[in-house]
């Protein structure tokens, strides 16, 4: 894990330097950069993987090739094995083996690809760059006097123009331009009716992307909410570390402590609690739009509590799995309750996963790696996703007075205390209980008047006064690019 740079079109490294020291907190281990041919990489490293031998740019044999990546490849030592006998390797890193796909796949080294990652590769002077199938590591490009300019964060590209971001399933290389190697899109199976072998099927293909995510020379541990999707994840961890390292955070006596005390002790794991106050969320907020880069309102109270158990995780471990995407996979949230069984719902489910990279992912990511950590989502294996898509949407839909994500909570009846697997949905800033004080600081900070005169000359829609607030602040970072990539609204959080 860490955080990448690249400049296409220049054999001026200055900007590099600048654009990769804001992004130390996504790899405070060490720094590295590559300089040749009008490609220039820069990259900032988390080590994970091959604790000493995997510092990058990662060349080839020959030199000619090298590689800034940023995420994990998780099935790394099986495409070894399978297609690489052929290379002399000089790390144990996945990063490597990506590059010596690259030489010997070319563009379609993706499709052999699960993990997360956003990388670029130096290919004897030309540039190929890509981004995972669902968008959870990021990538921005800019671009400044003909140099393409590549980042993992907007704050990155500062002194660019057209900032963009980098699309999911996505590559791009100067010969092809950007080509899309994946969608998500509806699988419908008519062979999945039965709902017990349904079930068995999820408990066996969520194990064994769990499994995949446990790939680690660091300790894993779990963000755990007390809320159904990260319990199961933990259920699943816990059997297979040395001893699970749990983490939650809330106000006092906050739905979500309680409830992740209870699958803790259910679990007997390690258990970390953080109480965060009022002073503490207006002391925070700033660093939080800060790493978010966005001011979307639920976006960012649901980043609070996310950044305040990073922040609590810190030092213990480098590496968590959590439970986002579960929602979207399993028509988890109220408001999808309203629609009936039909294709309405299933157009909206896959909008809901298309759509993650700039909410929930985003969300998570920023707020890891402010911290230097990993963060990790068994839900959104892209083999698990296309799975859940091809479940009828019948059966994964809340209607007949069924529970949200009914599907899975009858998939693991056996793995949790009743309490917790039939717990009602909340919102992480409603169970964390930051969406209240949200509120009361922003009716104290702006009044009506100057709610009604700034939101109408911003040039963006802003839906009340926490917005605005966070919008103030979001200013004082981005002004640069206030105009571009806020993410939009896509659920209820």
């Amino acid at each position: 894990m860490c955080g990448i740079t690249a400049l296409y079109g220049t054999n001026d490294p200055v900007d590099i330097y600048s654009m990769t020291r804001k992004l130390k907190h996504r790899g405070p281990d060490e720094y590295g950069y590559f300089s040749g041919r009008g490609i220039i990489l820069g990259h900032t490293r988390l080590s994970i993987i091959d604790l000493k031998g995997g510092v990058q740019p990662i060349y080839n044999e020959t030199g000619d090739k090298c590689i800034v990546c940023n995420g994990e490849i998780y099935n790394y030592k099986e495409l070894r094995k399978e297609f690489l006998g052929n290379h002399e390797f000089k790390t144990d890193s996945d990063s490597e083996v990506l590059l010596h796909l690259f030489e010997e796949f070319g563009y379609d080294c993706l499709k052999l690809l699960n993990g997360m990652f956003a990388f670029v590769i130096n290919d004897s002077g030309n540039i190929f760059a890509a981004r995972d199938r669902i968008g959870i590591k990021p990538l921005y490009f800019g671009s400044k006097n003909g140099v393409m300019a590549f980042a993992s964060e907007i704050k990155s590209l500062e002194g660019f123009e057209d900032i963009s971001e980098f699309p999911p399933g996505y590559y791009y290389s100067n010969i092809t331009g950007f080509h899309q190697y994946y969608s998500i899109d509806s699988y419908e199976s008519p062979f999945l009716r039965d709902e017990n072998e349904i079930c068995s099927m999820i408990r066996q293909k969520l194990f064994v992307s769990v499994k995949r995510r446990l790939v680690s020379d660091v300790p894993v541990g779990i963000f755990l909410s007390g809320g159904l999707d990260s319990s199961i994840i933990a259920a699943l961890m816990n059997p297979y570390v040395d001893k699970l390292h749990t983490f939650a955070v809330g106000t006092e006596g906050s739905d979500d402590l309680m409830a992740a005390r209870k699958v803790a002790e259910f679990l007997n794991s390690k258990h970390y609690e953080y109480i965060y106050t009022e002073k503490e969320m207006r002391n925070s907020i700033h660093d939080v739009i800060y790493y978010l880069e966005s001011f979307d309102a639920p976006l960012v109270r649901s980043a609070l509590p996310n950044y305040f158990v990073a922040r609590a995780a810190k030092g213990k471990i480098k590496v968590v799995l959590t439970g986002e995407g579960a929602d979207e996979l399993f028509s988890g949230y109220h408001y999808l309750k309203n629609m009936k069984c039909s294709g309405v719902l299933n157009d909206e489910l896959i909008r809901l996963t298309r759509s993650l990279h700039n909410v929930n992912l985003q969300r998570t990511d920023r707020m890891t790696m402010a911290h230097s950590i990993e963060a990790r989502v068994p839900f959104l294996d892209h083999e698990f996703v296309e799975f859940a898509h091809s479940i009828p949407i019948k059966l994964r839909c809340a209607g007949d007075n069924k529970m949200e994500k009914y599907l899975l909570r009858k998939a693991f009846k056996d793995y949790l205390p009743e309490e917790i697997l039939w717990r009602d949905k909340l919102k992480f800033s409603e169970g964390s209980g930051a969406e209240e004080l949200f509120r009361k600081i922003a009716e104290s900070e702006i009044s009506d008047q100057e709610f009604l005169n700034e939101s109408s000359q911003a040039p963006h829609n802003i839906r009340g006064k926490d917005e605005l607030y966070f919008y103030r602040i979001y200013k004082e970072h981005f002004s640069f690019c206030e105009d571009k990539l806020i993410a939009g609204v896509t659920a209820d959080f």
